[in-house]
């Protein structure tokens, strides 16, 4: 449905001779359906590749295309034409103060020609849809964050888009609004067949809704994919990023050898202490790690204190490795080396 190849986007350097480099050869593909994070700290270029998505932003170079459409091949007219079927949600809403709820959802409809009877029941459609269907008539002060944001998800909707391209849509939330919204697009994303290219620099956000996401810095991609197969990659920054590992010192200090495990709904935490302890006869402690629910299921990463006979723990490490158990010990009683 997206798909970008080696996409580059060049600024000229603001008060200076030069050039500022934004995105530099990012190539990425979001399937049909799919729910998308691009994740990555301020000024890693986030912003600038959502841009480029609906060519907001020209690409330098590289080639952009939606829905089977080369969109940057397209003159300006032609590429207006197509951006119909692309939705954006922006972080600071980016409603008009002088119209209701109701009309900030006609809007972009009005500019399209829409006749006015569909435009209002097209909005009065989508202001029930995002639970907003009492506030119709409320301007956009009388309204909390969260629900400016629900109106500006019915505007965004309002034009029946294939995509639905969010830029830091949670970031001027509370907690509460946050969690709101981001169940909103997951409903929405189910029930209209959307696909949604999510903008953040909140892994948490990735955490509760993405099925996919790729790790920016410096404008290139360092990190991705679908992240049921990222959190039992070794050596991945982005599952780094989603799930800090416990550092070795939360175990220091009381003997023994450390083990970090990843655990998985596969592989979980009871199945790899069992293989330990009932199995192996070690005693083992956690020291560290948590476990959480993420793209829908249960991954963690958990420190283990491992105690009594070390001279089985090598066997018992690649024991785990054998049943598909991400593990690395750390530090050692006897050498058992890193990796799968």
């Amino acid at each position: 449905m997206i798909e970008l190849h080696d996409v580059r986007k060049v600024f000229p350097a603001r008060g200076r001779s030069g050039e500022v480099v934004a995105v530099d050869g990012v190539s990425l593909r979001v399937e049909a359906g799919e729910f998308a994070g691009v994740v990555g700290p301020s000024g890693s270029g986030k912003s600038t590749l959502v841009r480029l998505v609906n060519l907001l932003e020209r690409p330098t170079s590289g080639s952009v295309t939606v829905d089977g459409q080369v969109l940057s091949d397209l003159p300006d007219d032609r590429v207006r034409e197509a951006r119909r079927s692309m939705g954006m949600v922006f972080q600071h809403f980016e409603l008009l103060d002088s119209r209701t709820a109701a009309g900030n959802v006609e809007h972009p409809l009005e500019l399209a020609g829409v006749g006015r009877a569909e435009r209002r029941r097209r909005a009065a459609e989508l202001l029930d849809l995002v639970d907003l269907g009492e506030r119709a008539g409320a301007h956009p002060a009388q309204l909390s964050g969260g629900q400016k944001q629900r109106v500006a998800i019915a505007r965004a909707l309002a034009g029946r888009p294939k995509v639905l391209l969010c830029d830091e849509a949670t970031s001027a939330l509370d907690q509460a609004s946050t969690t709101g919204v981001l169940d909103l697009l997951r409903r929405v994303r189910a029930e209209l067949g959307l696909t949604v290219l999510l903008i953040t620099h909140e892994m948490a956000v990735v955490k509760a809704v993405c099925d996919s996401a790729v790790l920016l810095d410096r404008g290139r991609v360092v990190d991705g994919g679908r992240l049921a197969e990222v959190l039992t990659r070794e050596h991945s920054p982005l599952a780094d990023a989603l799930l800090p590992a416990p550092a070795a010192d939360a175990g220091a200090g009381h003997g023994g050898a450390l083990v970090r495990v990843t655990v998985t709904d596969r592989a979980p935490e009871t199945v790899v202490l069992q293989t330990l302890v009932g199995e192996l006869g070690l005693a083992v402690e956690v020291a560290g790690g948590s476990v959480e629910t993420v793209a829908g299921g249960r991954y963690g990463r958990l420190l283990l204190r491992v105690t009594g006979d070390l001279g089985r723990l090598d066997g018992a490490v690649h024991r785990l490795r054998d049943d598909g158990v991400l593990v690395e010990q750390v530090h050692a009683g006897v050498a058992a080396g890193a990796g799968r």
